[in-house]
């Protein structure tokens, strides 16, 4: 493929078949992927199709060895290409220096001088061009093939223009010879000076190297790719009976016991079994700080083990680990079309037949206009190599290969690129509150006591009523008692009081933890702490009583704190133009609070985990485009269902499949930097794009001798 009229046509013809569902070829990856009913039509039928339509095609394999086969054979078209263009070079300077050096006033050899040689003169450059063909020769059976099933394309033009131009010199050469013989000395003189073997040289030449600075370009924005593939180590130690073997990467299997040495990168996902590390695992995420792991912790592919020795059972190998799937999605993201690269492809189709027409009515229209026939055909060559379809066919691609890899340095992962096109669309953004916003685990943030007791007393009596419940108020008490390095005093005939609290003996006498309900069930007075429990509400605490049979103790306050960067991430948002909603099913003061903290347009608050996606459906009902940001399984409908779904790295399977967009770092700051990606990406494309409708539209005007007319 050379331009985008070739997808085009590769396109249409396999949509032909029966069977074909859908069908996307990729210019700037020259690929396809096609969805088909297999009990209708085969592979064998669509490669068919497509060496039918005069292009070649072979099934592309999922496994590393492919992808690894397909960068090399990226970087092998770059060394050909590069290789043609210094051949053609060679024998191009020498034939402009003949061709043109008399004209400039420099030395030429007499045997190219006077009428009397311009046999010589004009075989010379014949001889000269042959090189510069026989390199390019691709130009002409791709551009004569694809003329020959009436799908013009960017070679057939660069075939029917240099072609056009060599004709005509090997024309003038038997018209020369033919005059010399016959004494005609003003015919000889005439064309000798009309020669256009250095143009068709130029053309091929000149081609060749913007393919060359093409694919070069190609090759940098497909780093990011070729970095992943690499990343993943071919072997791995494993432990079967109790002995070590170096097994390849695709042989480990799932719920082997890998061993991982310090320095090494880990061949799969698992879990640590044995032993402890620092992993370095910014290649996955993005961030940079090592990540402490321990017995019981899950380990990813491609991280690097920086210290440390541990053994991990496996978990997903193959293509199921967490870097085949984020090379999978890049692939994706950089083989997928943009909506508005639709518009380049409609022009596509039409461009080079209607660049053809332009061609030959403009020779036609100066030969009628009494212009001699030399100058009519150099008007329809020039009209044939200005014009430029390839512009238009790499606008869109390159920008989105860019774009995608620039988001994964990030440790943002874009799945496609209508994910892309429609982010800088976005007015809206919906953020779930649990686990996106704040950290998803609570922590004590008060602990308030009355004249008999110290903070820590009081944390040991919670900890010892707390330390056999299962609730999550329990896990941040005993955490927060960890930290203090607290004691465990012994709680006897422990009792869960259902919906409200707990209760224990401690030392014969008895004590309660819970709500304001358990309370006055109790018949333990509250009111001195009416107006602290209050405060606490409206800051988004839960208060947890500490009371004896006589009287409240203490309060301790547990909140689901904030994000360090989510009121930065919130404020941002605003600063480029979006509006910022707040979706939880806490109870509505407690979602105020967190408004209040981090300045929130809207609230929607006490949503049913199943009602999620009816309020993205409103939102859209009020002509608002919505991105939807969340992380756990009660998101996935709503991020399914909003225009933009974006998903936390840290969040559930089904959340990071439902989503467009996936932030590998957790963070919310992320997002924003996704969303003022996808506006420069866009913006560069409809540059892009513009650019190449100002090129041709000026410039095969020009070609055509409008401007030699005025």
């Amino acid at each position: 493929m050379s331009c985008s009229a070739c997808a085009a046509h590769i396109e249409t013809s396999v949509k032909k078949l029966e069977g074909v569902q859908s069908v996307n070829v990729n210019l700037l990856t020259k690929t396809m992927s096609v969805t088909f009913e297999e009990n209708t039509v085969t592979e064998k039928i669509i490669i068919a199709t497509v060496t039918k339509a005069g292009y070649t095609a072979i099934l592309h394999n999922p496994p590393k060895e492919t992808k690894n086969t397909l960068t090399d054979s990226s970087q092998q078209e770059q060394n050909d290409l590069k290789k043609r263009w210094w051949i053609s070079l060679a024998f191009l300077i020498p034939l402009f220096y003949l061709s043109m050096g008399e004209m400039i006033g420099l030395p030429v050899i007499s045997i190219f001088k006077g009428d009397e040689n311009a046999v010589i003169f004009t075989f010379a450059q014949f001889l000269l061009v042959l090189p510069v063909v026989y390199v390019n020769r691709t130009y002409y059976t791709n551009g004569f093939k694809a003329l020959l099933n009436a799908n013009p394309n960017m070679n057939s033009l660069i075939a029917v223009g240099s072609f056009a131009a060599i004709a005509y010199g090997v024309f003038a050469l038997f018209r020369i010879g033919y005059a010399l013989g016959h004494e005609e000395t003003s015919v000889v003189h005439t064309f000798t000076h009309n020669l256009y073997f250095e143009s068709a040289a130029t053309i091929l030449t000149l081609v060749t190297l913007g393919k060359y600075l093409e694919a070069k370009s190609k090759n940098k924005t497909s780093q990011s790719i070729t970095k992943l593939i690499t990343l993943s180590p071919k072997t791995a130690t494993v432990s079967r009976e109790g002995q070590e073997y170096e097994v390849e990467i695709d042989n480990v299997q799932y719920g082997d016991i890998v061993i991982v040495k310090s320095g090494q990168r880990i061949p799969v996902d698992g879990t640590i079994e044995y032993g402890h590390s620092s992993i370095d695992e910014s290649v996955l995420t993005g961030e940079s700080i090592p990540v402490f792991r321990q017995k019981g912790d899950a380990v990813l592919s491609g991280s690097i083990n920086l210290s440390g020795y541990f053994k991990m059972r496996a978990t997903k190998v193959g293509n199921d680990t967490t870097l085949s799937q984020i090379i999978a999605l890049v692939e994706e993201a950089s083989a997928s079309k943009a909506p508005v690269s639709k518009l380049a492809d409609r022009i596509s189709r039409v461009f080079v037949p209607i660049v053809i027409l332009i061609a030959v009515i403009s020779t036609i229209i100066w030969l009628l206009a009494g212009y001699s026939f030399d100058f009519a055909l150099s008007v329809g060559i020039s009209v044939l190599v200005i014009s430029c379809p390839c512009a238009l066919g790499l606008a869109t691609p390159v920008a989105i290969m860019a774009g995608t890899g620039k988001s994964f340095q990030y440790g943002i992962l874009v799945k496609s690129a209508e994910a892309l096109e429609m982010a800088h669309k976005i007015d809206t953004v919906v953020v779930d509150k649990t686990g996106t916003l704040t950290e998803g685990k609570p922590e004590i943030t008060d602990i308030i006591c009355d004249n008999t007791l110290s903070e820590n007393q009081l944390l040991e009596i919670a900890l010892a009523l707390e330390n056999q419940s299962e609730h999550p108020l329990a896990n941040a008490i005993l955490k927060k008692a960890q930290q203090m390095q607290l004691q465990t005093i012994e709680a006897d005939h422990f009792q869960t009081i259902p919906g409200m609290g707990v209760q224990a003996q401690i030392n014969t006498k008895t004590y309660y933890a819970g709500n304001i309900g358990l309370m006055k069930q109790l018949h333990i007075a509250t009111d001195e702490w009416e107006i602290k429990t209050n405060h606490l509400a409206q800051e988004g605490k839960t208060p947890l009583f500490i009371a004896d049979e006589n009287c409240v103790l203490g309060i301790i306050a547990v909140a689901d704190v904030l994000k360090p960067d989510s009121k930065k991430a919130v404020k941002q948002m605003k600063e480029i133009g979006m509006k910022t909603v707040m979706l939880t099913g806490d109870h509505y003061k407690t979602a105020l609070a967190i408004q209040s903290q981090l300045d929130v347009s809207t609230v929607i608050a006490e949503v049913l985990p199943q009602d999620k996606d009816k309020e993205i459906i409103k939102l859209q009902t009020e002509k608002h485009i919505v991105a939807m940001i969340g992380d756990g399984i009660n998101d996935a409908p709503a991020l399914t269902r909003a225009h933009l779904g974006i998903a936390l790295g840290a969040g559930t399977d089904i959340a990071i499949e439902s989503a467009d967009v996936v932030l590998m770092r957790n963070s919310l700051l992320d997002a924003v930097i996704f969303f003022r990606l996808a506006k420069m990406v866009m913006r560069i494309i409809k540059q892009n794009l513009f650019w190449a409708f100002f090129y041709n539209i000026m410039g095969i005007p020009l070609a055509a001798g409008v401007f030699y007319v005025l």
